[in-house]
């Protein structure tokens, strides 16, 4: 199971598994982020991996670019600068607050 998904709670309705909602915290600003502009083949799983050395962070950088990023796809538009958050450690721990 993905590394967000691993400790989310489920339910059992009529013996299907449903997943409860997901909480996603507040990615505040901070001058430690990093900004990159996207190129072709760009791909949020790669970014993940590049920056944080975990692909299934891909939605990290999605939630923190809400406006430009599409949940759609993991294949980015070239050209578009995204915000990359520096501070990891404090965004997992506020999802994992979120999601007891």
């Amino acid at each position: 199971m993905p590394g967000r998904l691993r400790k989310i709670k489920t339910k059992v309705l009529d013996r299907k598994r449903y997943y409860t909602t997901i909480k996603y915290p507040e990615i505040p600003l901070s001058v430690d982020d990093f900004y990159v502009i996207t190129t072709i083949g760009d791909r949020l799983d790669n970014l993940a991996n590049q920056f944080y050395e975990d692909v299934n962070l891909w939605w990290v950088i999605t939630s923190a670019n809400p406006d430009i990023i599409k949940r759609d796809s993991f294949m980015l538009e070239p050209g578009i600068e995204i915000r990359i958050p520096a501070d990891l450690q404090t965004l997992l721990e506020n999802f994992e607050e979120l999601n007891k």
